[in-house]
């Protein structure tokens, strides 16, 4: 059996906060993306998340793998593992809550306690690469 939860994940950094999203009944904060469907590209998982969750279209051309980060996944099992591979990528719209989603909000680092665990991870290496304050 496979232990991984297999997501994908937009990174949208503006003027050093990031983007981020709490699900309806949820007090922990995840960067917008989600689970890869049976056939999916990275790519079509992360177009087909970022609209059911942000109403907004996803720029394909523009998509650029920023990393992967694995970490314990929230709310699971110990040995539960998440694998969260992130991209960049432009969009058209106003990033609106839709779906599942409750909340969108923009986190600094100071913010890094209120997000999962492989969220925080991304959180450290983008502030270690000046890319979020």
């Amino acid at each position: 059996m496979d232990d991984t939860i297999d997501k994908i994940a937009w990174i949208h950094l503006d003027d050093g906060k990031i983007l981020s999203t709490r699900s309806r009944g949820k007090t922990v904060y995840y960067l917008p993306g989600g689970k890869r469907e049976p056939g999916e590209t990275d790519l079509d998982t992360l177009i087909r998340e970022i609209d059911e969750e942000l109403s907004i279209a996803i720029v394909p051309t523009t998509a650029s793998h920023v990393g992967t980060y694995r970490a314990q996944a929230h709310g699971h099992a110990d040995g539960i593992i998440v694998q969260m591979t992130c991209y960049t990528a432009e969009h058209h719209g106003v990033p609106t809550p839709s779906g599942e989603i409750e909340e969108v909000t923009w986190l600094t680092y100071a913010d890094r306690d209120r997000v999962s665990p492989v969220d925080q991870i991304i959180f450290d290496h983008l502030h270690q690469t000046g890319h979020l304050h």
